[in-house]
């Protein structure tokens, strides 16, 4: 069987990167005694993905992994059993089987909602009477880091909404395979706009979002 597993990457542990979430979960898991299944081969390892990797630096409220399982186990006991393995700042919220034929996480990722707190509140301020004027433009030109090189590129189509709450953007971003809009293109881009200097963020990725089948974007662990 698979589990969908929701579990957090608390702010103590942010600057832990996407390979150390990925041994952690692994060596977690191969603690708890749940029937796990392993890969064929030279050197087995747990089958094991993740929706989508998580920047360093940045907390994750609701990531997501996929976890396949010998045998059938409950929520609950897969739960229990997971979150005494883990370390409190890791922990799992959620968890529900899965079809056999259900497509990879990864796969159906299209969006995410990011929540950055901004440390200066002379930028929020900046940020708060720019917003309604970056919004409106047609084309929002910011740099893109490339595997060929910094390339410019047109992030307004990867905008699905942008807001201030308190000291704090909430945006909702493209992340798919083919294209996305980083945390840190969006403030390169409204900083430029407002005229400031980039501000020192906390980036907090609230949950990772799919495509329902009316073609809104919804929780991903609903799917």
């Amino acid at each position: 069987m698979r589990m969908l597993c929701v579990f957090e990457k608390s702010e103590r542990v942010r600057h832990i990167g996407h390979l150390d979430i990925m041994r952690t979960v692994g060596r977690a898991l191969r603690r708890t005694g749940l029937p796990l299944s392993y890969s064929k081969g030279f050197s087995p390892h747990v089958l094991l993905t993740f929706a989508s990797a998580l920047s360093v630096g940045a907390v994750g409220r609701r990531e997501l992994m996929d976890v396949t399982l010998d045998e059938d186990v409950t929520p609950e006991a897969f739960l229990a059993a997971l979150n005494a393995a883990l370390p409190p700042e890791m922990q799992a919220s959620e968890a529900r089987p899965l079809p056999e034929k259900h497509p990879a996480l990864m796969a159906m990722v299209q969006g995410a909602e990011y929540e950055l707190r901004l440390m200066d509140a002379e930028a929020a301020d900046a940020f708060r009477a720019a917003l309604p004027g970056f919004l409106a433009q047609a084309e929002i030109i910011t740099p893109r880091k490339t595997k060929s090189g910094v390339k410019d590129c047109d992030i307004r189509p990867l905008i699905h909404r942008l807001s201030m709450e308190g000291d704090a953007l909430v945006a909702t971003l493209a992340l798919t395979e083919r294209e996305s809009c980083k945390p840190d293109m969006l403030l390169t881009a409204l900083s430029a706009f407002a005229g400031i200097d980039v501000p020192r963020a906390l980036v907090i990725r609230r949950r990772l979002l799919g495509l329902s089948e009316d073609g809104t974007l919804v929780p991903l662990e609903t799917l």
